[in-house]
């Protein structure tokens, strides 16, 4: 099994007898996948029966996440059986111990038996209770990891104990990445807030998120006043971004439906009807493509052009944040861009007036559904009612 040095550290951690084992580190330094090539490993060397539960948010951001990477570190060594695999309560067996996936939004798992091993992936995304619950029912050790965005429970709560150790990395730690993706992470050193978290593993500052008043939920209404559907046009640099959009009760409830390179303008019309979106709900698209635009409409979608303009994407995003905001639980892209779009700083920190030009895929689509549908009109004239000012 191909290592890395955080993987030995953990390692270290581990048999020192550390309760709380925190890894705090940037992108693609190795922490998720060496947490989980070590609990296969004690599972596999217990010589008694384990419980082991590797929680995160959600089952799709597990699904895409430790249970791919868990399967790939397994399958690699040949050690993989579909055998000992339950799919249904997502539980993989070794000899007398099982290793259990399960969302921290389930509060019949968070609320449940106990374990002997917790590990949370991507704590920074479950609120303090959520952790506790599943903390004071964890009879050995806590396995935690995170990109350190910000500072919040872990470093108020969990660091300060005598019996936890902190694990930093990079992506300079992972033995194993290829030069080109080296390359690709250090091509944001000049993002400088993106840099530090991402590139350098350090704490950054919660400060110049864009997205505000949202939380995730775990449906789509099927009672709606308003439905539509948003793209944002990609192929092979960016992801094609679609979102359906719901009107209901006053707020936004906005379900991811495609995130996804290589798509081109047939294969979107054929993704959307292989979803079973009515051919009579407003598709509200980026103006800029208006031959992708022509071509889906003669696929028979009720098809239109965004109202872009000066101050256009100020505008959408205003529109988008007056509204409260229910993001299906399913739409991790969705959530990942909220976390991270933000706006620009300039030389001395301060936030500009200008968001970064990243994280921004599917916050088009929406925009682009908001510029046409949802704002509001007086004597001919467009505006956002934002704080009393015309935008």
């Amino acid at each position: 099994m191909k290592t890395t040095s955080v993987f030995a550290r953990n390692v270290d951690a581990f048999n020192s007898g550390m309760r709380y084992i925190v890894n705090k580190g940037s992108t693609r330094s190795s922490k998720t996948y060496s947490i989980l090539q070590l609990l296969f490993m004690i599972a596999e060397n217990s010589t008694f029966p384990m419980v082991i539960s590797i929680v995160s948010e959600s089952m799709p951001h597990l699904k895409k996440g430790c249970i791919r990477d868990f399967k790939e570190i397994l399958e690699q060594k040949g050690y993989w059986k579909q055998s000992c695999w339950n799919a249904t309560d997502k539980i993989y067996r070794v000899n007398d111990s099982m290793i259990e996936f399960f969302s921290a939004d389930n509060p019949a798992k968070v609320h449940g038996p106990s374990r002997d091993i917790l590990y949370v992936n991507e704590c920074i995304n479950i609120d303090y209770e959520t952790y506790r619950q599943l903390a004071i029912r964890t009879t050995k050790t806590i396995f935690l990891d995170c990109n350190p965005c910000y500072e919040f429970w872990l470093d108020e709560k969990v660091l300060i104990r005598p019996d936890a150790m902190l694990i930093h990395s990079t992506y300079r730690d992972n033995e194993f990445l290829s030069q080109a993706q080296i390359d690709e992470i250090e091509s944001n050193r000049n993002d400088k807030d993106w840099w530090l978290v991402y590139g350098e593993g350090q704490t950054g500052l919660r400060q110049g998120v864009i997205i505000q008043n949202w939380d995730i939920v775990s449906d789509m209404p099927d009672i709606y006043k308003k439905r539509w559907i948003g793209i944002d046009f990609g192929f092979t640099n960016d992801p094609t971004a679609i979102v359906d959009i719901r009107l209901a009760g006053g707020d936004l409830w906005i379900d991811e439906i495609l995130y996804a390179k290589g798509y081109d303008n047939i294969m979107i019309s054929d993704y959307l009807k292989s979803k079973d979106i009515p051919l009579v709900v407003s598709l509200i698209a980026d103006s800029a493509e208006p031959k992708s635009i022509k071509e889906i409409l003669s696929q028979g979608w009720k098809i239109e052009s965004a109202q872009k303009g000066r101050d256009s994407i100020v505008s959408g995003l205003s529109i988008l944040n007056r509204y409260k905001k229910h993001i299906s639980k399913r739409s991790v892209n969705i959530i990942n861009e909220y976390r991270n779009y933000r706006w620009q700083t300039d030389d001395f920190g301060n936030a500009t007036n200008t968001p970064i030009d990243k994280y921004n895929h599917s916050i088009d689509a929406q925009r682009y559904v908001c510029l046409n549908k949802l704002i509001e009109k007086s004597n001919g004239l467009s505006y956002s009612v934002i704080k009393g000012k015309r935008l």
